[in-house]
Formats: structure tokens, sequence, C-alpha cells
């Protein structure tokens, strides 16, 4: 989820190498908003190629400066200091972030809500603050009234935005990166490259075709070594986003203790060990991943079918595979997800 976002949990990759498809496969890697940032394509011009890449890693950090709660000044840091005082001047980028995340927490009944924010003080799954504690249930009681999304204020016309009350802190890290990968989708094709991936944490795009197939993805096995995978779907102009409580946790007295936390309860979420979005937003797919795992596995796969052009794949706490209606013809399960606490 945000802050200490949504731990992103997805093997991306063809099952097996990525194959070339016909001209010459350039690929980059970084970091970039705190996780990596890989992007493969198949491309006749290769210095074309690399200079689109390098506008992909420019736009990711333009992004992170005005959406990330740890770059000095961001739009965000400005709103959560101005809480209950004043509206904020922020970036149209910001106020649309912020729009969607209202929609998906109208979607997922308020399970998704950037405004969490107050609970990752106690809960620290962050790379930068990491701390493995259990925080106490008073500490985890008195923030839960600061989380609402409702009382977000996004005035268009006049460029603001203003969180009603003091305390409030909002935090995007459940739904920039689907934001970032949306605006690189359009920058690579406007260079003009059909073939192409890109993948940033748990959230992943892909575009044409490699070998002159749709692109093979794994989804991660939750309880598995790493990068094992249990799944594998084939997928073309589409995006594929997991959310899981694998890859940021700790383990207390046999209890995994993750990033995904309930708003309801300010604890980690328990229905779920990893929820896998496939859609046509990579923006929706980031903010569903992680909602539907709040959500549990009937909610959760009920709201899937509910929506036009969303699927999924949920690994419940007891280690049931789930599939959506649309996915159950499309997905190859190649092996039952390891059981483990």
């Amino acid at each position: 989820m945000q802050a200490s976002a949504v731990a992103w949990a997805l093997a991306a990759a063809a099952c097996g190498a990525v194959q070339t498809a016909p001209g010459r496969l350039v690929e980059r890697a970084g970091l970039a908003m705190g996780s990596e940032l890989r992007i493969t394509a198949s491309v006749a011009d290769p210095p074309g190629a690399q200079r689109a890449f390098d506008d992909v890693f420019r736009e990711f950090d333009r992004l992170d400066a005005l959406l990330s709660v740890w770059r000095p000044g961001s739009d965000v840091l400005n709103i959560n200091t101005a809480a209950g005082d004043r509206p904020v001047a922020v970036s149209a980028d910001t106020r649309a972030v912020l729009h969607a995340a209202r929609q998906l927490s109208e979607w997922t009944n308020g399970k998704f809500d950037v405004t969490f924010g107050p609970l990752a003080d106690i809960w620290k799954f962050d790379t930068q603050n990491q701390d493995d504690s259990v925080p106490d249930e008073a500490a985890i009681r008195s923030r839960l009234p600061l989380i609402d999304y409702r009382r977000i204020e996004i005035n268009d016309e006049a460029g603001t935005v203003f969180l009603a009350r003091k305390g409030m802190r909002v935090h995007l890290g459940g739904i920039g990166k689907g934001y970032a990968v949306e605006r690189a989708v359009g920058i690579l094709r406007r260079a003009g490259l059909r073939d192409f991936m890109i993948q940033a944490g748990g959230d992943l795009y892909v575009a044409g075709h490699t070998d002159g197939r749709p692109w093979r993805l794994g989804i991660n096995d939750p309880r598995g070594p790493a990068g094992r995978t249990f799944a594998a779907l084939d997928l073309s102009d589409g995006t594929f986003s997991t959310s899981g409580d694998y890859s940021r946790f700790f383990m207390r007295d046999g209890v995994r203790y993750h990033h995904l936390i309930d708003p309801a309860t300010g604890r980690p979420a328990r229905g779920c060990r990893s929820v896998t979005i496939v859609a046509d937003s990579p923006l929706q797919a980031d903010g569903l991943s992680t909602g539907v795992f709040i959500l549990g596995p009937a909610d959760g796969m009920a709201l899937i079918e509910r929506l036009p052009n969303v699927e999924g794949v949920i690994v419940t706490a007891t280690n049931e595979v789930m599939v959506s209606s649309g996915l159950k013809d499309r997905i190859v399960v190649l092996a039952q997800p390891t059981d483990a606490p």
C-alpha cells in the first residue's frame, strides 16, 4: 500500500529469459522511486530508444520530486505540512493522482486510502526507515481518526489541495509508480516504440510482442524462494501489478507483519498473500492491487469481477489460488504456491 506503500511483488519476466523480437533488443535499468526501474524494447534504432529511455528516467525523477514523502519540497510534503491550516498550490500531476486515488477509494469502500500516512509514522516499512517494530494499540488507535480520503479537498480551478484536519498526511506510495509507468508508456509510444516492457517494482506494462508473440509474465510464489513463479500469463498492451505480504515485512513470534495496512484497523491486512491485477491502466492496476489485497479474497474478487477490463489472481491466506473469470482460460498455473507462515 502506500506508505510503505504497497510492497510490490511481481515476477516480471518472460518465463525464462526475454526473447528478442525483430530488431535489436535494448535495455536500461536503474533506481527510480525507491525501486528498480527496468525498460526493455525491441527496436530498429537503438540510439533513439536510449534517448527515449533517458526521457523515462527523467520523468520518474520529476514525478518523484512531486509525489514522494522523502523529497524535501515535494507537493505531498507541502500538503501534509499545511494540513488543517490552508490549501496548497500543487502540480496538475499531483491533483490527477489524487483524483484517481479518490476513485479507487470509492471502488474499494475506503480500503485503498492515501491518507493512511499517520500510520506510516509507527509502522515503518519504507527502505528509509524500516525498524521491524510493532506499535502499541494506543498509538494505532490515536491515528485512525486521521485517515479519511473524503477529507482531501481538491480545487482544480485554484490548483490547490487541502487536508481538512491537522495531523492528516497523504502518502502516495500505493499509486505513484503506477502513474509514472502510465506516463512512461506515453513517452515510449511517442518515440515510436511498439514492442517494449516497463517494470517499476511490482508494476509492469508490456506493449506489442517479443519474438512475434505476447510477452509471457510470471506471478511470484509468495512463500517460495526469490524468483520462483507459480503461474504464467501471456499479455500484450496491458499492465500487470502485484501487491504482496512478502516484499516488505518482518516476522515476530511466528507472525508476519507487512506494509499493506488496513486503514480500518491500523494493522496489516490478513486475508491475502498476494494480489495480481491485470488491466489496461497501470495507474488503476497499482491502486487496485493494494485495495483488493486489503479488501480480502471474497470482496476483492467480487470487485474485480464488477470492474470492466480488470482481471486478477489472488493467493489467499490459506494458500488458495483464485482466478477471475476473464483469466481462467489465459493463465497457466505451473505449481501450487508454497505454503508457509
